[in-house]
């Protein structure tokens, strides 16, 4: 049986998750599963801890985060380049979009007992994105990254009160949409500079990009309907020259994946991505804060092993081909 590693953050979702914790560990003690169990005390603390387990830990084992996107986005960081780790995730933060877009429950218990039973199957591989910075930093992220308008919404979620507040009356999932009405008012466009697979786009008052490898972001927005997590490609989403009332129209489709008919919206796949803006824009990997444009992105192939009752890919094709077969 592989080693079992709990990496909790107790703050998550305005401290909710230690009690999520709490109903996790009476379900390891009543089956009797052996663990071992981190919680982190500051942004990054998760990352740390990760990076720690897989230099002291050369085996296989199994990591799984307890929290929000952010405390996955970390773990993954932390344990990116061990191939004798395999991820998992229990939901306990405001956003959750991890657990939507790789079908995972959103009750804890229920999570655990499923993480359990696929623990006995071979994880799923999937591909990662690799952001490298003008600085030369590189950050990884496993959902989506984003720059501008999104972006900035997600730096401010983070550092506001009201994420709390929110959290408190569970509906911290709108915190989104409430940053973004605050926001939509004020916030200036901009001329982006896209390179996809060394084919150059220039985007006029473009709102934001987002590079997507599973389908939510934002709490449940649908902003990639289509994405695959292996299937070797990037979905990019340009949203660019359209007023500030249809924009709320479009995020509120987003929500069904429907924004994607809107002609200002343009979609595109690819590996290798490069943001450029003759200003700087916020940027995030997996909703958190990373920096600033410009940047660059590459896709890792098949490059982290996680537990998800989504299909792989090639399973599907596979079954589809053989449907064909006897048509």
């Amino acid at each position: 049986m592989k080693t079992i590693y709990f990496i909790v953050n107790p703050k998550a979702r305005n401290g909710y998750c230690i009690k999520i914790w709490e109903q996790i560990e009476r379900q390891l003690k009543i089956e009797q599963i052996p663990y071992l169990a981190f919680f982190t005390e500051y942004p990054g603390h998760a990352k740390k801890i990760a990076s720690q387990v897989v230099t002291k830990n050369k085996e296989q084992k199994l990591i799984i985060a307890v929290g929000g996107d952010g405390t996955m986005h970390e773990v993954m960081n932390g344990t990116v380049n061990d191939k004798n780790t395999t991820l998992g995730f229990i939901p306990g933060g405001s956003g959750n979009d991890f657990s939507r877009g790789f079908h995972i429950p959103s009750d804890p218990v229920e999570a655990l007992k499923v993480i359990l039973r696929l623990m006995k199957q071979e994880a799923l591989p999937i591909d990662i994105g690799k952001v490298t910075m003008d600085d030369g930093a590189e950050h990884f992220f496993i959902n989506n990254m984003g720059a501008g308008f999104d972006a900035i919404i997600s730096y401010e979620v983070n550092q506001s009160r009201m994420k709390a507040l929110f959290n408190k009356f569970s509906i911290g999932r709108l915190v989104y949409v409430f940053f973004l009405l605050k926001k939509i008012f004020t916030y200036k466009t901009a001329t982006i500079d896209l390179s996809i697979d060394g084919n150059k786009h220039i985007f006029e008052q473009t709102w934001f990009v987002t590079v997507s490898n599973q389908p939510y972001y934002g709490g449940g927005m649908k902003i990639a309907p289509c994405s695959e997590p292996d299937d070797g490609l990037f979905d990019i989403t340009v949203v660019h020259q359209l007023s500030r009332l249809k924009l709320l129209l479009v995020f509120i489709s987003v929500f069904w994946g429907k924004h994607i008919h809107f002609k200002e919206v343009k979609t595109f796949k690819g590996k290798v991505i490069m943001i450029k803006s003759p200003e700087s824009l916020y940027v995030h990997a997996d909703g958190e804060y990373i920096g600033s444009t410009p940047l660059s992105i590459h896709l890792q192939e098949k490059a982290v092993g996680v537990l998800t009752r989504r299909r792989g890919k090639e399973k599907i094709d596979m079954k589809e081909r053989d449907s064909n077969d006897f048509c």
